[in-house]
This record gives structure tokens, C-alpha cells and sequence, in this order.
């Protein structure tokens, strides 16, 4: 997967490309402000989307991350 899924209020799911997204933020709703200043607002969670978008960075070696397995 190239990029993160996420469910919009009316349950309907879409995807994103992990790196538009500059800031996260709970308004209570979790609120998503892109690079092109164009909010969305979804179901997920802050710290879900944290989670999914630290997985993509993961996925495609961003920042040097590593993905870590248990064996």
C-alpha cells in the first residue's frame, strides 16, 4: 500500500498520501490540515492516523526508519 486509508464521518473510507499531511489535530473531531492548507476531517483517531502514517513512513524508508519484524 502506497498510502493510508482513513474513514470520513459519514463511514465512507478514502486514501491519502501520508506525505500532504502538516498537521493532525483533535477539535474534538481528529482534523487533518494538508500542505495545500485543505482540512479533512475523519473518525480515526489522532493517535491512529500517528500510527498508520508512522507504518507508511515505515513502508517506503522515510527518514531512515526501519521497519521492525518479531521473529
Amino acid at each position: 500500500m502506497i498510502m493510508i486509508t482513513l474513514t470520513r464521518l459519514n463511514g465512507k473510507t478514502f486514501t491519502l498520501n501520508a506525505l500532504y499531511i502538516e498537521q493532525v489535530e483533535a477539535f474534538p473531531d481528529t482534523t487533518i490540515t494538508l500542505t495545500n492548507n485543505k482540512k479533512l476531517v475523519v473518525k480515526d483517531s489522532v493517535e491512529e492516523v500517528n500510527e498508520k502514517v508512522t507504518t507508511y513512513y515505515q513502508r517506503i524508508n522515510v527518514l531512515g526508519l526501519q521497519q521492525t519484524t518479531e521473529e
